[in-house]
C-alpha cells in the first residue's frame, strides 16, 4: 500500500490528480478519513515554481548521438527527446495511456483500422500548427521498411496511413488491440511533415525549444511560450542536461550542486548517498533489464546446448546480491516479469548449476575461451557483473575471456553488432512492443538474433487475441520457448535508482517505467523558490 500512497502523492504534487480523487483513492486502499486528510495537505502543498536553470547529470550520451528520434538508443537522447518533444499518447505510471497530441483513439469492431483524432491548436516549435498530415507523415517515415527507426519494429503491421481532415486513419494487416500503446513508443516524436525533411531539426511540439546540441557533451532547451500544457510542464526557463557517463564523477556533480539530479546510482554507493544532506534516493521497481545477448546465428552461439550451458553458469541470486544490492528480482532469461499484466507465474525459475552446464558445455564440442563484451556504460556495475559471471563459469569449466570496451561509442559499434555482449532494456508498454521491439525476426533491435517463425506466429496470434486467458497462455508458450531457446540471459531485473536534490526542486516523482521519471523530470520538476 506505501508503494500506491507514494504514486498517489506524486500525482498530487504534479497536478495530475484532483483533492476530491486523491481522497476516494487513498480510502479504497483503507486509509482512514483522518490520515488522507493529512496526506491530501502535504501532497497538494507542493506548488510549482516558474523560472531558474534545471540541469540533469546523465548516463548515456555519447559523440555519435543524433536529434533524430528514429536513433535514440540511450538515456540522454531519450531524456532530451521528451523535453523537446511532444507524443500522441503518454504511458502514465500505471500503465494507463493519457492522450496528448491525440485528443482520442478509436477502433473498428477487428480492431483492424484505428481512427486517430488531432487536438485543435498544438504549435509546433516553428510556429506551425500540428495537423493530421504531420501525424500520418511520422507514422509513415518510422513505419518504412528502409528505415532505420527503433520503432520500426512494432509498426510493420501497418499497411496504410491516411491523413482526412483533422484524423488520421491508420490501417493494420492483423488485428491489434494493443495499438495505441504502440504510439507511446518513445522514437514517434511527432515532428514537421514527420521529419521527412530533416529529421535532425530538432523541432516538434514539446515543453522545451532546442536551445544547445553538443552530443556527447551537454544539450539544453528554453522554455516554449506556447507549449499546450505550460501550466503542467515546463516550469524552469531552461533545462540542461550534462553528460556524464563515469559514475563517480555523476555523484560528485550532484554533491557539489553543479546539476540537480542524476541518473543510474551504482546500488554499491546507495547508503552512501543517502547520507548526503539534502540528497533523496529515488528508486524504484520496473520493466527494466540487464541482460547478457548471445548471437543465435553466430558461432558458438549457434549451438543451443552451448547456449544453455552458459545460461545454467550464470548463478543469478549471487549476480543481484553482489551486483544490485538486492535492488532488483532474478530474471529468468526471457524479457518479461510481474510488471506486465499478463505474466505467466508458473514458469519454472533457472537456478545455477554448475554441473548439467558442464555437461552441455562437453556436449556443444567448443574448446577454448569464449569473448564477452562489457563497459561501464552497459548499467551500473557491468563490468563488475562480467567478472562475476566469468568466476561463475569457471565452476562449470567454462573459460570467458572479458573485453572491457569504451563507453563512447559502446551502443553503436558494440551492442547490437558484437556477438556476445552486456546490455541494458528499459522494457516497454506491453509484451506484444516488447517482443515486437526485440525479438521478431525482422527486429532491427533483434540484439540476440532469435529468428524462429514459431516464434513469429504466436506473437501474431496474441496480438490478435481478444480473450486475455487466451492471450496470457500464447504469452506463456512464448516466453517458454525463448527462455529455452533464445539467445537472452537475463540475471535480473534492475531497480531504478536516481537521485535528486530534493532541498532545491520539487516535483519528483518515480516512475515504474523508466528513470528520471520516464524522461520527464526535466519537464515536471522545478527549482524551489
Amino acid at each position: 500500500m506505501t508503494t500506491e500512497l507514494d504514486h498517489l502523492a506524486d500525482l498530487a504534487g504534479q497536478g495530475r490528480i484532483s483533492r476530491r480523487d486523491f481522497l476516494g483513492r487513498t480510502a479504497a486502499l483503507g486509509v482512514s478519513a483522518a490520515l488522507a486528510t493529512t496526506l491530501a495537505g502535504k501532497a497538494f502543498a507542493q506548488t510549482p515554481v516558474k523560472g531558474g536553470i534545471l540541469k540533469a547529470g546523465l548516463q548515456g550520451g555519447e559523440s555519435t548521438n543524433s536529434l533524430d528520434p528514429a536513433l535514440n538508443l540511450s538515456q540522454v537522447t531519450y531524456s532530451f527527446g521528451k523535453q523537446w518533444g511532444e507524443y500522441l499518447v503518454r504511458l502514465m505510471p500505471d500503465n494507463s495511456l493519457t492522450n496528448m497530441i491525440a485528443q482520442e483513439i478509436g477502433a473498428s469492431k477487428d480492431a483492424k483500422t484505428w481512427t486517430i483524432k488531432v487536438r485543435d491548436g498544438i504549435e509546433f516549435h516553428n510556429g506551425k500548427t500540428v495537423t493530421a498530415e504531420d501525424i500520418a507523415a511520422t507514422i509513415e517515415r518510422h513505419a518504412d521498411e528502409k528505415s532505420k527507426s527503433g520503432a520500426l519494429g512494432i509498426l510493420k503491421n501497418i499497411k496504410g496511413v491516411k491523413a482526412s481532415g483533422k484524423e488520421v486513419v491508420v490501417t493494420l494487416g492483423d488485428a491489434d488491440a494493443d495499438f495505441p500503446y504502440l504510439m507511446a513508443d518513445y522514437h514517434l516524436v511527432i515532428q514537421p511533415n514527420g521529419g521527412k525533411d530533416n529529421p535532425n531539426a530538432g523541432i516538434s511540439a514539446g515543453p522545451y525549444k532546442v536551445t544547445i546540441n553538443q552530443p556527447g557533451v551537454r544539450h539544453g532547451g528554453e522554455r516554449f511560450a506556447n507549449y499546450w500544457q505550460g501550466d503542467k510542464m515546463g516550469h524552469a526557463d531552461q533545462i540542461e542536461i550534462v553528460v556524464i557517463n563515469d559514475a563517480t564523477a555523476r555523484l560528485a556533480a550532484l554533491q557539489g550542486g553543479q546539476v540537480h539530479m542524476i541518473n543510474r546510482v551504482e546500488p554499491k554507493v546507495v547508503d552512501l548517498v543517502k547520507r548526503i544532506p539534502g540528497v533523496s534516493i529515488e528508486n524504484v521497481s520496473g520493466k527494466g533489464y540487464y541482460p547478457f545477448n548471445m548471437f543465435c546465428d553466430t558461432a558458438p552461439f549457434d549451438n543451443n546446448d552451448l547456449r544453455m550451458a552458459l545460461k545454467l553458469a550464470m548463478d543469478r541470486e549471487e549476480m543481484l546480491t553482489k551486483i544490485l544490492r538486492g535492488y532488483g528480482s532474478v530474471g529468468n532469461d526471457f524479457p518479461i516479469n510481474e510488471a506486465y499484466p499478463l505474466f505467466s507465474t508458473d514458469i519454472e525459475q533457472r537456478k545455477f548449476d554448475p554441473e548439467k552446464a558442464a555437461a552441455l558445455y562437453k556436449k556443444s564440442g567448443h574448446s577454448g575461451s569464449i569473448l564477452l563484451r562489457t563497459s561501464d556504460v552497459a548499467f551500473p556495475g557491468a563490468v563488475d557483473a562480467a567478472q562475476l559471471y566469468q568466476q561463475s563459469c569457471a565452476k562449470a569449466g567454462i573459460k570467458i575471456e572479458i573485453k572491457r570496451e569504451p563507453g563512447d561509442g559502446y551502443w553503436s559499434e558494440v551492442w547490437n553488432k558484437q556477438p556476445f555482449s552486456l546490455s541494458y532494456w528499459g522494457g516497454r508498454a506491453t509484451q506484444d512492443q516488447m517482443y515486437s521491439t526485440g525479438y521478431v525476426s525482422t527486429a532491427d533491435w533483434n540484439d540476440t538474433r532469435f529468428k524462429r517463425p514459431e516464434f513469429d506466429k504466436m506473437l501474431f496470434a496474441a496480438r490478435g487475441e481478444l480473450d486475455q486467458a487466451k492471450r496470457k497462455a500464447i504469452y506463456h508458450d512464448m516466453a517458454v520457448l525463448m527462455r529455452d531457446e533464445g539467445g537472452l540471459i537475463v540475471p535480473f531485473f534492475n531497480q531504478f535508482i536516481d537521485a535528486a536534490a530534493t532541498n532545491k526542486i520539487g516535483g519528483f516523482a518515480k516512475s515504474p517505467i523508466g528513470e528520471m521519471m520516464d524522461g520527464y523530470a526535466l519537464a515536471e520538476c522545478w527549482l524551489n523558490a
